[in-house]
């Protein structure tokens, strides 16, 4: 069990590191043109990169509340109502995950490419994709195994008989029975 003095240090901990991680991050965005984090901005949600995300803080409001409430049951209500507080507080800095996505992308791409991405990302065709891709993908994960399997099946089979026939090839032909 982690007593509230150790989380209250592990937090303040958690800030400063946030803070320089923050200002690294004002500088990395520096260097790149509000244009360029623009149209990264417009790409990472076409492609809905972070919502993957969206559950972090809920499952983390979870997580504190069930820990919070088996160490002080009697005070279930009230942890409840009070992370809950602080979530909803918290749930702002979500755009600060918005915002070092839009950077890195625009630092793996140029402000064309990440327009020409949120175009096709944005289209009918590029929802398909976002949305039936990964069904796509393991469907044919699973055809690969299989083509893998009758390769290695035949490989083995066409070895062994090529080998047994080179053998037998090289083996003297057995004398004929002298009388």
């Amino acid at each position: 069990m982690i007593s509230f003095t150790r989380m209250g240090r592990f937090a303040s901990i958690a800030v400063i590191a946030g803070s320089v991680m923050l200002g690294a991050v004002s500088a990395k965005a520096q260097d790149v043109p509000a244009e360029h984090l623009q149209a990264a901005r417009e790409a990472i949600s076409a492609l809905g990169v972070t919502n993957r995300f969206d559950a972090i803080l809920p499952n983390i409001v979870d997580r504190l509340t069930a820990q919070l409430i088996q160490a002080y049951p009697n005070l279930q209500d009230v942890i409840s109502a009070k992370v809950e507080e602080e979530a909803l507080k918290l749930a702002a800095r979500r755009a600060d995950l918005e915002r070092e996505a839009a950077v890195v992308y625009a630092k793996a791409f140029t402000a064309a490419e990440l327009n020409e991405i949120t175009a096709f990302y944005g289209s009918e065709t590029g929802k398909k994709l976002l949305k039936d891709g990964p069904i796509a993908t393991r469907e044919l994960l699973k055809a690969a195994d299989i083509w893998t399997a009758g390769i290695a099946r035949d490989l083995e089979q066409q070895a062994n008989e090529s080998l047994l026939a080179e053998v037998q090839a090289e083996q003297p032909a057995p004398e004929a029975a002298q009388p």
